[in-house]
């Protein structure tokens, strides 16, 4: 039967439904669809959908995220390929769309996050599944939203992306809103993922700098290399995954952030 579905983006895209050749091309949105139960389904994810990396490695691997292997997407033909706006890039998209029908995420903030988990379950027939993801998701950032108020937790942060140059997540980011949603003001004020100096940093008023595992992997070193030009703020090295994955691992997140708030406390 067939099926027609409006994806965040505004697209409308008819499948053969429920779908039973997928191809994921976000490494997120991979994770959700294997913990939605669709371990047949999905025969075609990018060299980063590394979770669960038992799946991955028996998955065909279709390129990076920015850089798909187009041909061998034809080759593979799937009935249903996963992508995100900002994740992917336009031509890839666009090229892809003349052949299959492409559903696109565009996430912004966890409430789109979790629609967008919504309207995944639905396009694959796992709704239930979908729907019990959102309820631990929804009720467990609702109590990290009413901790982060119980202990006062307001901190001016920072959460950088990149190294040479400085790079940082800034307003019209999912990473902006999961800081806000524990208690963390963003210094930054630019759109998107704006360069920063240390200079800038340093008189923003910014009492701690999140570096995050992803998709520059900051180590201890780089904490001694911030810390000696701003000597007054606090950093942290952080999980990029649970900042900036906006699929199944919001669950997993839950306990992250419950932790990590009582260094903030």
């Amino acid at each position: 039967m067939q099926k027609t579905f409006t994806d965040q983006m505004g697209r409308e895209i008819t499948i053969n439904f429920p779908p039973k050749r997928i191809i994921s091309i976000v490494p997120s949105q991979t994770e959700l669809l294997f913990d939605l139960g669709l371990n047949q389904e999905i025969i075609g994810l990018t060299k980063f959908c590394i979770h669960p990396i038992e799946k991955f490695a028996t998955r065909t691997k279709v390129g990076g995220t920015k850089k798909l292997n187009i041909d061998l997407i034809k080759d593979l033909k799937p009935d249903l390929i996963i992508g995100n706006k900002e994740e992917n890039t336009q031509g890839d998209i666009e090229e892809l769309a003349e052949y299959f029908p492409v559903w696109m995420s565009d996430i912004f903030t966890l409430d789109n996050a979790t629609k967008a988990i919504a309207a995944i379950g639905a396009l694959v027939d796992r709704e239930p599944e979908a729907s019990y993801l959102n309820h631990l998701i929804s009720a467990g950032f609702n109590d990290l939203k009413t901790l982060a108020l119980q202990h006062h937790i307001e901190k001016k942060v920072a959460y950088l992306i990149w190294r040479k140059p400085y790079m940082a997540a800034g307003k019209n980011t999912f990473i902006d809103d999961i800081l806000l949603t524990n208690g963390m003001m963003n210094v930054i004020k630019e759109d998107r993922y704006p360069i920063v100096t240390l200079e800038q940093l340093k008189t923003s008023s910014c009492e701690l700098i999140l570096l995050s595992s992803e998709p520059y992997p900051f180590r201890e070193k780089h904490i001694e290399e911030i810390q000696s030009a701003i000597p007054g703020v606090k950093i942290i090295l952080v999980d990029g995954e649970m900042f900036s994955w906006y699929g199944s691992r919001l669950v997993k997140a839950v306990q992250y952030f419950f932790e990590f708030q009582k260094q903030l406390y």
